[in-house]
């Protein structure tokens, strides 16, 4: 009888694009630093709508960062996501996969939300001023949601397991999770994460309906979860890929094994049902806790899903009281993304990002623009808590309803 262990799954790599910083570096310097980015949306088109504040990535150059082939046929939240990828395979140190079988042996799995509506916009505009004929042929795959994932793979040369999650913002840590998966099943490398783009106008008009979106125009009141004065939750764009394989791989072959995703879960509660979504949420919590063989009492830090919608973020608070119990009000919790948005599906890939950069750090970055917490939470607010931290729990809610919970242990030591 085999008595070999699984396969566990490894983060070695980590490539951010994000409103606040287009490396991981500097994403991680203004994360610590608690620097606020949100500000007034200045996309052609949008000074009209009531959507007033996001979080634009403004320091991107498309045309630096994606051969011309690949720009002209795709959308900026794919631009986002290749970009990301390149900055992640290098960090693995795996610019150029060498593995048994690679091609093969190499897959991508994304999740988006919004789609390419920039591009989708641009098409329809000429098909409804100019006719048909004026329409490109790529509009017929680069709105799709489906897109990144497979232009990464054909850009690369990868040709092993590739899928795209559709479970609204949830969606960005299931697609962590199936990378994780695939990994334990043989995969030797998953390229996983998210990104998005929805500050077009096409995409903003669609966002409108969304009772939860902020439309507050002050860049520090917008977006203030866990607070009396929450008024739902403002946008971004960009997100962050990560680069997975089995950890006794990346370690043979000195990797550095940043990370291990230790254990995932996922519920569905409904849209907008916020009450349920307490249930939902606190499943999910145990649920990823079980399959990390996790004790409540191990996790060292929340990232929340921080909504700032008031039954949505006392929803969450309850969720956690009732999954780790009295560790709940010791535990700390943190919200960066009041600093720099919402980005839908990437929003939980980029706390992911950060939960591991706050694990091999020590440090627990803030929730900007948060004070007077109304919530039984330990929510790090003003500046960065330092802590020895090993175990983060990572936490997401759609809007549709999907919850989902990710439980990641620092990678630093021996495999064994």
């Amino acid at each position: 009888m085999s008595t070999s262990r699984p396969r566990r799954a490894a983060i070695t790599g980590i490539g951010v694009v994000a409103p606040n910083g287009t490396s991981t570096e500097t994403f991680w310097k203004s994360a610590r630093e608690g620097i606020s980015v949100l500000d007034r949306i200045t996309r052609e088109g949008c000074g009209h709508l009531p959507l007033r504040v996001a979080g634009e990535v403004r320091d991107f150059d498309p045309p630096s960062a994606v051969e011309e082939r690949y720009l002209v046929q795709t959308d900026r939240f794919t631009h986002f996501a290749m970009a990301a990828a390149d900055q992640a395979l290098d960090d693995a140190g795996l610019d150029r996969p060498d593995t048994d079988g690679a091609p093969f042996s190499v897959g991508v799995v994304t999740a988006a939300g919004s789609g390419g509506g920039e591009f989708g916009q641009r098409e329809l505009q000429q098909l409804w001023d100019k006719g048909s004929r004026f329409v490109g042929p790529y509009q017929s795959i680069a709105w799709f949601y489906a897109a990144s994932t497979g232009q990464i793979s054909i850009r690369r040369g990868f040709k092993g397991p590739c899928g795209v999650v559709a479970a609204d913002e949830a969606g960005g840590l299931d697609a962590l999770a199936h990378a994780a998966r695939a990994v334990r099943r043989g995969t030797d490398v998953i390229v996983a994460g998210a990104t998005e783009a929805p500050l077009a106008p096409y995409s903003m008009v669609c966002q409108l309906g969304y009772e939860e979106l902020s439309t507050v125009g002050e860049p520090d009141r917008a977006y203030r979860p866990f607070t009396d004065a929450a008024c739902g939750f403002v946008p971004a764009e960009g997100g962050a890929m990560v680069v997975v394989e089995a950890e006794t791989s990346a370690r043979e072959r000195g990797a550095n094994v940043r990370a291990t995703l230790a254990g995932h879960a996922a519920t569905f509660t409904g849209a907008s049902r916020w009450e349920q979504s307490r249930e939902g949420l606190a499943h999910a919590i145990r649920g990823a806790l079980r399959e990390a063989a996790c004790a409540p009492e191990e996790i060292d830090v929340v990232f929340a899903d921080a909504l700032g919608v008031p039954e949505a973020d006392r929803a969450e608070a309850l969720a956690l009281a009732d999954a780790l119990g009295a560790h709940a009000g010791r535990v700390p919790v943190t919200a960066p993304k009041t600093a720099f948005g919402r980005g839908y599906s990437a929003a939980p890939v980029l706390d992911s990002a950060a939960a591991v950069l706050a694990m091999e750090h020590g440090l627990i970055p803030p929730t900007p623009n948060v004070f007077d917490v109304c919530h039984d939470l330990d929510l790090v607010t003003s500046r960065a808590r330092a802590a020895e931290l090993r175990t983060a729990l990572v936490l997401s809610r759609g809007l549709m309803g999907s919850n989902s919970a990710l439980v990641l242990r620092l990678g630093a030591g021996d495999a064994s």
